[in-house]
């Protein structure tokens, strides 16, 4: 067993184009699996990232949590997988495996010494990760996800972060019949929202900026679709909701979304914008309200999550492009420009 040489996309700096690259991945380690990459989703955290926009970039930086290929070889204590088996890696590839959190299937809260990022983080020896946008990569078994066989590998990427992202707290919030829920924008997170709160019997929902996106939104799964940027959707729909799940990475109204939930309702960020946001407490006390975040999920519920997807056949809407395209998507996603996930074919990297 020996290590890979791989072709990758990466940025050198903030200011610089991703550009193609190599990359070693390390030995295949007793409890490894060598995954070859098929597809690799963009997430806006990707940019962020590479952008130096949240800080701490660590470049040479190559991006991709959202990761579907297939098993090449396994180290000899795998027991999980084999050969030809259609896997997934998500946001990612580690943790301590023994603190509370872990051990109740929480390891995106890790707290000794936290999750390992997939990418732009060092593992616990010191290794330098690095991301999906690459043709290769070594993962330990324990945090390798299954791909089912009715999920196109294609559509199944962005499920290892959009997909999750959403699952988690409308699973966590027990969004399902009889609840009505409400999901905040309708992009990369929000499409995969509505998917997800329509298969589990949510009334649902979608409210975006503008009135554009109403046909995709009820052909998604949602029931009813609000503009935000008419003041006459939260003055009818005040106290209309059980949850509201907002994705928006922008400085929201957080007064005026909470005036939205039925009282113990609860307003669920997974959106993170850069700047701070401010909150009357009234708008909390006046109803027993919650304002509330949540972060992916651990390795079990996103299996859960991808066997969920597949049986209710849920996919990402995603545009397919080659490697030499992703600087352009990356323009494009900050113009709100994709319907609604680009993923890229890893093919393109190999020649």
């Amino acid at each position: 067993m020996t290590s890979v040489i791989a072709n990758a996309y990466g940025s050198t700096s903030a200011k610089a184009p991703l550009e193609r690259i190599t990359i070693e991945r390390r030995d295949v380690r007793e409890h490894d699996v060598l995954i070859e990459i098929a597809y690799a989703g963009i997430c806006h955290s990707d940019i962020h990232t590479v952008r130096d926009e949240w800080g701490q970039a660590d470049h040479p930086v190559v991006p991709g949590h959202e990761i579907a290929g297939v098993v090449t070889e396994v180290g000899p204590g795998v027991t999980k997988y084999a050969v030809g088996d259609r896997v997934g890696v998500g946001c990612f590839v580690d943790s301590c495996g023994k603190c509370e959190q872990c051990l109740a299937g929480l390891e995106q809260f890790c707290t000794d010494g936290g999750m390992v990022g997939t990418y732009n983080a060092n593992g616990r020896d010191g290794e330098k990760m690095y991301g999906g946008y690459s043709t290769h990569i070594v993962v330990d078994e324990n945090y390798v996800l299954r791909i089912p066989d009715s999920l196109s590998l294609d559509v199944a990427a962005p499920l290892l972060c959009a997909g999750i992202t959403l699952y988690s707290p409308l699973t966590h919030w027990n969004a399902g019949p009889g609840k009505k829920v409400a999901i905040v924008g309708v992009g990369g997170l929000g499409h995969m929202g509505i998917k997800i709160a329509h298969a589990k019997g949510a009334e649902v929902t979608a409210l975006s900026q503008s009135m554009r996106k109403k046909d995709d939104a009820l052909r998604l799964g949602a029931d009813h679709y609000y503009p935000t940027s008419d003041p006459e959707t939260f003055t009818k729909l005040a106290g209309s909701f059980d949850l509201v799940v907002s994705t928006v990475s922008a400085v929201l109204d957080l007064n005026a979304y909470l005036g939205l939930l039925k009282p113990d309702g609860v307003l669920a960020n997974v959106g993170a914008p850069e700047e701070s946001s401010s909150l009357h407490l009234f708008s909390l006390i006046m109803g027993r309200k919650t304002l509330a975040g949540s972060l992916i999920g651990g390795i079990k519920e996103t299996q859960e999550m991808l066997d969920f997807c597949a049986e209710h056949n849920l996919g990402a809407e995603i545009e397919l492009i080659n490697a030499d395209q992703i600087n352009e998507a990356y323009d494009r996603v900050v113009a709100s420009d994709v319907r609604y996930r680009f993923v890229i074919d890893i093919a393109s990297l190999r020649a």
